[in-house]
């Protein structure tokens, strides 16, 4: 069994930043199937560009682009690539970071795919000042790496609340590939919910209002397509469930402090 050590993976390396305990690194990955491994330190991975599956010994998961999963230190598994090219973005993490931020080191267990909008947005940020260093990134990403971390164990925190059925199913309906843009009275007659309890209990297992946790979502869908140019704006505005593209804009610039067209001008 192969043991990836620091900042090793599978691939050709683009670009690595070591930023005290933390490795941010972008690769391009090449074979068609890599071989069984773990790696000594946890690690994100976050899909930049065409289709890969990451397989372990209880599920296989096919990340497209846009894709976010955690991988433990203490998890076997093997990629392989279901496209001709494919790119993606790792942060890992060395055990005594979380010593020196006084973090529990067993934050996080196993190996799963991330849905929580905001950790995408928290990554594509980090994504953003790896690319574009400047005279402010090694801070920036310093205080989203803690912000990734609090979030993190805020939604350790909330799996363990007692969830009503409908809560999984609602999440389900928002997390759907179409991003169909459900009104609350929709919803309400498809989990047979009161739209007032609904409102009033997403706060809670969601940590964001309705509205919000929604404008989240698309704007996470749009990062993938952002990495790619054969998309425009507007085209990316409309496969996200956005009205227009002035409302696309003036969302992802209330949670990325830029527009689209910056983001994606300046990687």
């Amino acid at each position: 069994m192969k043991i990836l050590t620091k900042g090793e993976y599978y691939g050709e390396k683009r670009l690595e930043l070591d930023n005290k305990g933390i490795v941010l690194s972008e690769y391009d990955y090449q074979l068609p199937k890599t071989d069984w491994h773990y790696h000594e330190n946890p690690y994100f991975m976050y899909i930049i560009e065409g289709n890969v599956y990451d397989v372990n010994k209880k599920r296989t998961t096919n990340c497209t682009p846009g894709s976010l999963l955690l991988h433990n230190w203490d998890e076997t598994h093997y990629n392989s690539k279901a496209s001709s090219t494919a790119r993606g973005f790792h942060i890992e993490f060395e055990r005594e970071w979380f010593d020196q931020k006084k973090l529990d080191v067993d934050l996080w267990e196993g190996s799963h795919l991330i849905h929580n909008p905001k950790m995408h947005h928290l990554l594509g940020r980090l994504y953003f000042e790896f690319k574009c260093q400047d005279e402010y990134s090694e801070l920036s990403i310093d205080l989203l790496l803690l912000e990734l971390c609090e979030t993190s164990q805020a939604d350790k925190k909330l799996a363990f609340l007692d969830t009503p059925v409908w809560v999984e199913t609602l999440r389900e309906l928002l997390h759907e590939h179409d991003l169909h843009n459900y009104s609350l009275a929709e919803l309400s007659s498809i989990l047979g919910v009161h739209p007032v309890h609904i409102s009033r209990a997403v706060p809670k297992y969601f940590s964001v209002t309705l509205g919000n946790y929604i404008r989240q979502q698309k704007t996470k869908k749009a990062m993938g397509y952002l990495y790619d140019p054969n998309y425009s704006l507007t085209e990316i505005a409309y496969l996200c469930g956005f009205a227009d593209q002035s409302h696309f804009t003036r969302t992802f610039r209330s949670f990325f402090e830029m527009t689209p067209k910056e983001f994606r001008v300046r990687l």
